[in-house]
């Protein structure tokens, strides 16, 4: 028992572990051959030969055809009263007389079956079979019923190993391919992004000499031009300064995503870089009063003014679409960072409004492109969705963050954190 235990602990596979106790313990209890009959998975109610020990030559190329029913003949009823069943002479018994073609042509005569239990149910049968009639004494049973025991519980073992395998192995293959799709989608991407720049460059080239060409006619040098012919050339310059934006946006957006944008930072100050933001966005609308609550000193910061400028127009562009009555503030402070983020001194810029705010759900989409709340926002408010998306990556290019508050129906707070000095952030 202590080898066949020693070579149960080798065994990693049920196959080799069925091998091994036949092949020891076949001879150890001086059997003919022996056998291993599982349940078939494709019907519980039949059993399955799954491995065999020194089985007649005679009839193995039948085993893979081979199949007891549970409940018939000594393995059979082992499986269904879960209990070890012996025939000590099948010729004398009556009971067998179904057997007794079978055991002249396997050439035995006596046979035991023991039950194998996995999970508490019992999988199947270790069965051995004798060429002379054989009496079980109650030591023999007892210990092949510890190898029973042991066969199921090793088996079982074996099982989960290899199971574990098969998982890990198919883990890794799942894992391969997502690895691969997970490459294909970045060089989609990259060769989108790619192309968007590609475009947004060569599409800005003949739009800018279509908004000089306006800028001529509406100037009189091609002649003279009436009042109406001059408002349709206003038309046309502002629709084109809306398509070169885009164009400008898209190209930005792509250089940021491949990586190659730069930050060229320079000495500024804070209440400057709003106002020059407020003057790109324009006339405030009808409807809407603006505050803005500056300190009383002024707040010099090195930083990228030019994109700073571009997301605080972007933030207060969207601000006034949002709000079609009531206020936007804007607030320009100082203050320092907690010792565990550096201690740094940072600046923050506080673009609160009294719009239609952003419901809880929707506000980790508002920072992704093409994307308004909803689809009736886009309709009602119009724009493409690119603003958001831009300011945030410029705010974290420049080492900072855009953070919001919102409440619908009440209004929307965003507020840009960048560092006081972009070189030691």
């Amino acid at each position: 028992m202590r080898e066949i235990a020693q070579a149960f602990l080798r065994a990693t596979q049920p196959l080799e572990v069925y091998r091994l106790a036949l092949a020891r313990v076949t001879a150890l209890v001086n059997a003919s051959f022996s056998s291993v009959f599982l349940r078939d998975p494709a019907d519980p109610d039949l059993l399955r030969l799954v491995c065999a020990q020194n089985w007649p030559q005679s009839s193995a190329r039948f085993l893979s055809q081979l199949r007891i029913r549970v409940g018939r003949g000594p393995t059979g009823r082992a499986v269904a009263e879960r209990q070890p069943v012996t025939a000590e002479d099948v010729f004398s018994d009556m009971t067998m007389m179904d057997w007794w073609e079978p055991a002249r042509e396997l050439g035995f005569v006596s046979m035991v079956a023991l039950p194998l239990e996995f999970h508490g149910e019992v999988a199947g049968a270790l069965s051995f079979y004798f060429a002379e009639p054989h009496r079980f004494e109650v030591e023999e049973m007892q210990l092949l019923s510890l190898v029973a025991a042991q066969l199921a519980a090793t088996a079982e073992r074996a099982q989960m190993i290899e199971n574990l395998q098969l998982a890990n192995e198919q883990l890794q293959r799942q894992n391969a391919e997502l690895q691969l799709r997970i490459a294909q989608a970045e060089e989609a991407q990259r060769l989108k992004d790619e192309f968007l720049a590609n475009m947004s460059h060569e599409l800005r080239t003949p739009l800018t000499a279509v908004l000089g060409y306006n800028y001529l006619i509406a100037a009189g040098h091609a002649g003279p031009v009436t009042e109406a012919q001059a408002k349709a050339l206003e038309k046309t310059e502002r629709a084109a300064n809306i398509l070169l934006k885009l164009m400008t946006d898209l190209l930005e957006l792509s250089h940021l995503k491949l990586g190659r944008a730069r930050v060229t930072a320079s000495s500024d100050e804070a209440v400057e870089l709003l106002q020059r933001a407020l003057e790109e966005v324009g006339t405030v609308p009808e409807g809407i009063e603006l505050r803005i609550e500056t300190p009383s000193q002024r707040i010099p910061l090195v930083t990228d003014g030019i994109k700073v400028v571009k997301i605080l127009e972007n933030l207060l562009s969207n601000a006034f679409k949002f709000t079609s009555r009531g206020e936007v503030s804007v607030e320009v402070r100082k203050y320092s960072a907690p010792v565990a983020s550096g201690g740094r001194s940072r600046v923050q810029w506080v673009v609160r409004d009294t719009g239609i705010g952003i419901p809880p759900d929707q506000r980790e989409y508002i920072f992704d492109e093409f994307r308004q709340i909803d689809g009736s926002s886009t309709r009602l408010y119009g724009g493409t969705g690119l603003g958001l998306a831009l300011s945030l990556r410029l705010a974290r290019l420049l080492k900072g963050d855009i953070l919001v508050e919102s409440e619908p129906g009440v209004g929307s707070t965003f507020t840009l954190d960048l560092p006081i000095d972009y070189h030691e952030a």
